[in-house]
């Protein structure tokens, strides 16, 4: 609890006290108003300020003003304990809601606490400099101790650490780091020291751009919210002008068509019950505490949502599109067989390819340099030419060499037989005679079944296969996963392609999402009703295009997302129906004068309270 909401409770505390003991004391006239001002100041000071600026300020009708025309109408009635028991069940209410906020922020802060305070700065002459991450230049030598967080992304260049994810990825197992990984701000290292060279400015790092779209998740409202906010712009309003109406028309009416002597006080109280049960409270704050706290269980399992719409149209899911290659496989490629032709060896057939690939950073052409295990010698390559989606042709020794798939062979004029092996194959021309081809397979992640048969038990009812790689490839890992349609040998317009047909043939209320490793997809990403980046961690690309970010490479974790946002829907629908019934009723049987003011209380703040404790259920989800 926090100071201010200690000082709140101890206002409360104090209040209750005080009203019950006036309460009881034999007092009657001007001492017993002066009695029960003193809680009634105590408890309400900071609304009737607020109300007061609020009038100044032009903006009249809000829960503030509400209370205070409520509250100071009821003692001026003579209703000393009902006026102070109202302010103080509003405030009992408002802490709940504070409490039950700072629950949620919790969960954010925990993410927002792995941007790091300072960094350890080697200078030129060896010295450990302490200084502020964002005075540390790309290039720089920084040091990080056991127990610290990584300031900004860079490279191992000495010592080896298990590296603490959880902020960042929800994962309870550490990472292994040694001297040549790769590593991102945000991380801990927990039981070494490490030299780092920093890859990049802070503002540009990992850490950073979390931060950043954190924050601008609250700019993206739901539906719900939306309503909500301009639900309170006229409903509040109306109910004050109603509240007027029901004070001052029954008694005109009797006395000017019944001839009887008006009964103000009675209808005034009316009216003042009238108000009470009519706050706003229970709406305006509890719907957006639901997608606040569905955020913050998404943060806490590395699901990072970059707004509350985004979480409401993710429980509308039914059709969800996957890319192959690091999304549903691992993306670790490794060479399996090599077949060349007549007058070609193996180890020529990789040589030519593992020269031909040296500047793409692609896992096939990594894989291949793997393979050759020799050094690459960049002086004997020139004229590379990317052909996207199709693979490289270039000189190594001056010979013409191509290295790709079928549509890249076909440029060469060139027509290989069809390869029945699942895996992708690498075919190679050389000066365009075909040398023949090299098999790359990719290994299924361990989770990727699970995760299909997650989904169709969350209500997902057709998931689809899209990749470049070839047919047989393809249709093998489909049939393994039990993905329901599969589409192979596509470049990266023909997967937009497909989306676009896929978002053609489906109703306007279902939602299509599309996973992808975030770098080679962004514009599918783009173009999905809702765009998700699997294992993203480190990857600028993903956190820019994506609507969802799953900050590792779990595909289980999209399962997981889709019920946190079914849980999160529920709650707010089911907050939303019961706060407006409550009133509706409430507000009948304070017009008919069945209902008093200590009803009221139970409309507003007892609504309130069930609504928030009701809306931070969506901080768990099994």
């Amino acid at each position: 609890m926090s100071k201010k909401q200690k000082t709140v409770l101890i206002r409360i505390i104090i209040a209750a006290i005080l009203m019950v003991v006036f309460a009881l004391l034999p007092v009657t006239g001007t001492a017993r108003l002066l009695l029960f001002l003193i809680p009634y100041i105590l408890i309400g000071y900071d609304i009737l300020k607020k109300a007061g600026k609020g009038i100044l300020n032009r903006q009249v009708f809000d829960e503030n003003f509400l209370m205070a025309v409520a509250t100071i109408g009821a003692i001026i009635l003579g209703e000393y304990t009902e006026g102070v028991a109202v302010m103080l069940f509003y405030q009992i209410g408002e802490l709940f809601q504070s409490m039950a906020v700072g629950k949620s922020r919790r969960n954010i802060a925990d993410l927002m606490d792995i941007c790091p305070d300072y960094a350890y700065l080697l200078t030129e002459d060896g010295e450990i400099e302490e200084t502020d991450p964002e005075d540390v230049e790309p290039g720089s030598i920084i040091v990080v101790k056991p127990g610290e967080k990584i300031p900004i992304d860079g490279v191992i260049i000495e010592g080896e650490a298990s590296l603490d994810t959880r902020a960042l990825t929800g994962e309870s197992l550490p990472r292994h780091g040694q001297a040549g990984d790769e590593v991102i701000s945000g991380c801990i290292s927990m039981d070494g020291m490490l030299k780092i060279r920093t890859t990049k400015e802070f503002c540009d790092s990992t850490v950073s751009k979390i931060l950043e779209l954190v924050e601008e998740s609250g700019m993206r409202k739901s539906k719900p919210e939306n309503f909500i906010t301009r639900f309170a712009r006229y409903y509040t309003p109306v109910v004050c002008y109603g509240a007027l109406a029901l004070a001052v028309v029954p008694p005109l009416v009797r006395m000017g068509f019944l001839h009887l002597a008006p009964e103000w006080t009675e209808w005034i109280y009316r009216a003042l019950t009238f108000l009470v049960i009519s706050c706003p409270c229970a709406l305006v704050i509890s719907i957006p505490l639901s997608f606040f706290a569905g955020i913050g269980c998404a943060s806490s399992n590395g699901i990072l949502v970059k707004g509350s719409n985004y979480l409401e149209l993710l429980s509308n899911t039914k059709t969800v599109v996957f890319d192959k290659t690091g999304t549903m496989t691992e993306g670790v490629f490794e060479v399996t067989d090599v077949v060349p032709q007549e007058g070609f060896s193996t180890k020529k057939l990789l040589e030519y390819a593992a020269h031909a690939e040296q500047y793409s950073s692609h896992p096939i052409s990594l894989s291949l340099r793997k393979a050759f295990g020799k050094e690459i010698m960049p002086s004997r390559v020139s004229d590379v030419q990317e052909h996207g989606g199709a693979g490289v042709v270039a000189l190594v020794d001056g010979i013409r060499v191509a290295a790709g798939n079928e549509r890249l062979m076909k440029a060469e004029g060139l027509q290989p037989d069809p390869v029945e092996k699942a895996g992708t194959v690498v075919h190679l021309a050389v000066d365009r005679a075909y040398a023949g081809y090299i098999l790359i397979s990719d290994r299924i992640k361990k989770t990727a079944k699970e995760a299909i048969a997650g989904l169709k038990n969350s209500g997902v009812t057709h998931t689809v296969m899209l990749t470049g790689d070839n047919r047989n490839t393809a249709e093998a890992v489909a049939k393994e996963l039990g993905v329901d349609e599969v589409h192979s040998e596509l470049l990266p317009a023909d997967k937009v392609d497909m989306v676009e047909r896929l978002l053609q043939n489906q109703s306007s209320k279902e939602v299509l999402a599309f996973v992808g490793d975030g770098i080679n997809d962004a514009p599918v990403l783009s173009r999905a009703d809702i765009g998700i980046a699997m294992g993203a961690l480190g990857s600028d690309a993903a956190i820019e295009s994506a609507d969802i970010v799953l900050m590792d490479d779990d595909p289980a974790k999209i399962v997981k997302a889709i019920r946190i946002s079914a849980k999160c829907l529920r709650i707010v629908y089911q907050n939303i129906w019961f706060a407006i019934g409550v009133k509706m009723v409430c507000l009948v049987l304070g017009a008919l004068g069945i209902a008093n003011m200590w009803a009221a209380i139970f409309a507003d703040v007892g609504v309130m309270v069930i609504a928030v404790l009701n809306a931070i259920r969506a901080l768990r989800v099994r």
